[in-house]
């Protein structure tokens, strides 16, 4: 495994179960839009590496190890930390935009920069399958109804906002630093699909992002 991927991990796990049995250093690293109104800004990064419970961390640590070895192949480990920092800022903004006027709202996960991981994956590489079973594209596609579900639902203390923020930032930062590699001759020779197929694949796992925010928008979750 890569040794970048491997201290992603790490950290997530060691600050999670750190917060899991410490309250006090939980609730001084989430996200809270009140704290983070008062200049603490560091909760912006810090909410990223906590977790609700174990099965919450599993889930993203596992979304995690499947499709960040894809980036860090085709684009290498330092776009792939980009991404990763890029998706968490990203989804901490845009969790702070849309409920910047509620105070006590707090979140927590890392399901922000994982969205934006699995989708910059999805966008490198549509055909990839998990566990040789299920399509990358549809398990993008997945994750990202999950976050609209928990959205609307308000399932757990879960960053479910972020994801949104995450989604864009993989999707676009791996068109824009993966253009030239995703649509060339070389990648269609690898993964044996047609630059129409990349393209209308790469449409089509946009489509979540499109419907989160038009949901957003018309304050329907």
């Amino acid at each position: 495994m890569n040794i970048t991927l491997l201290l992603i991990i790490g950290l997530n796990v060691i600050i999670s179960y750190k917060g899991f049995n410490d309250y006090a250093f939980f609730e001084k690293f989430k996200f809270h839009i009140g704290a983070i109104k008062n200049g603490e800004q560091y909760r912006n990064i810090t909410s990223g590496f906590l977790h609700a419970n174990p099965q919450h961390l599993l889930f993203n640590m596992v979304g995690l190890y499947f499709f960040a070895p894809i980036i860090i192949n085709i684009l290498g480990t330092y776009i792939f930390v980009i991404i990763y920092i890029g998706s968490l800022l990203l989804g901490s903004a845009l969790s702070y935009m849309f409920h910047k006027n509620e105070n006590n709202y707090s979140a927590i996960g890392a399901s922000g920069a994982v969205t934006g991981i699995i989708y910059a994956a999805i966008v490198l590489m549509p055909d990839m399958t998990i566990n040789f079973i299920i399509p990358g594209w549809l398990f993008g596609i997945g994750y990202l109804v999950y976050s609209i579900v928990g959205m609307k639902k308000q399932l757990g203390n879960i960053g479910h906002a972020a994801h949104f923020g995450g989604a864009i930032a993989g999707y676009v930062i791996a068109i824009v630093l993966g253009y030239r590699i995703a649509l060339s001759g070389r990648m269609i020779s690898l993964f044996g699909i047609t630059s129409v197929e990349q393209q209308t694949l790469t449409v089509l796992i946009g489509l979540p992002i499109i419907a989160l925010f038009v949901l957003l928008k018309t304050d329907r979750i």
